[in-house]
């Protein structure tokens, strides 16, 4: 008997979630419902509603590779090759982190903290913003969509990730300068602004399966995770013109050492929020 050549949608995606499921992935549903929509180009709520829509021998090819690629716990982002951010869609691949959730707060904390009722200016004042450690560049990119007037540089050390960057930049076709440089050692300028998610995990911190996928120079920031901002804080010392706001994530157990940190080159905590803290010079 001849192989079929269709499946209903209905039987590949139960199949799929018992895989996925099987293979430990919390999330086995919904990845295989985006993957179903990738591969298909019909949206989620059009799946649900045409169980009996069937899928072609092609489609049925792309989605076992992918399948099988997620079961080895490979973030899912790198797979669909990319990622939302603020409502927007980010191009990603395994040499960046895709961005967290919990760092869309940063861009939240920018904003209040340029309104005119916070600062007696208004949101379209040319600030001079960099994004320390830009990875995909979602940070800097979203804070040029959101101030429009701003002037965003991307600086990441890994030339590989900087290339994501400016994939990203071209995307939402934004003038915006990408710079190679380890932190702030290597630009030109100075900042209003720094918007800095650096590698913050303790070298020993069990991280989950997915991110052993992720670039590890990314992740880990030395013995406490806070290597990267003593080392960032000391090349303030070398610039002309300090930065008003510096905007950092980290764990939340971490954020009294790093207000120490800050503390000791001359800033203050001004604000905090779940994994961000804002600092501005005491």
């Amino acid at each position: 008997m001849p192989k079929p050549t269709t499946l209903r949608v209905d039987d590949w995606l139960n199949a799929a979630t018992t895989q996925l499921n099987s293979a430990g992935i919390g999330t086995a549903r919904l990845d295989a419902l985006i993957l179903l929509e990738d591969i298909s180009g019909k949206d989620r709520a059009w799946i649900l509603a045409n169980p009996d829509y069937e899928l072609s021998t092609a489609q049925i090819s792309k989605l076992k590779k992918l399948l099988t690629e997620r079961s080895k716990h490979i973030p899912i982002a790198y797979l669909r090759g990319v990622t939302e951010f603020y409502t927007r869609e980010f191009i990603i691949t395994p040499a960046v982190l895709e961005p967290r959730p919990e760092s869309e707060t940063m861009i939240d904390l920018l904003k209040k903290l340029l309104s005119a009722d916070k600062m007696g200016a208004t949101q379209s004042k040319q600030w001079k913003i960099a994004d320390v450690g830009s990875g995909s560049g979602a940070l800097g990119i979203t804070a040029k969509l959101e101030l429009p007037e701003s002037h965003v540089t991307l600086i990441d050390i890994d030339s590989e990730a900087l290339k994501v960057s400016k994939m990203n930049v071209d995307k939402f076709t934004l003038d915006i300068f990408c710079v190679e440089s380890d932190l702030l050692h290597q630009t030109a300028q100075d900042f209003d602004i720094l918007l800095c998610n650096l590698p913050y995990v303790p070298d020993d911190y069990h991280i989950n399966t997915a991110a052993l996928h992720e670039p590890r120079i990314a992740i880990f920031g030395g013995s406490d995770g806070l290597d990267l901002y003593r080392t960032l804080f000391n090349q303030l010392k070398m610039v002309v013109q300090q930065p008003l706001y510096i905007l950092c994530e980290a764990l939340p157990p971490q954020h009294a050492d790093l207000i120490s940190i800050a503390a000791s080159h001359g800033y203050e905590r001004i604000s905090q929020d779940d994994f961000i803290v804002v600092f501005s010079p005491n």
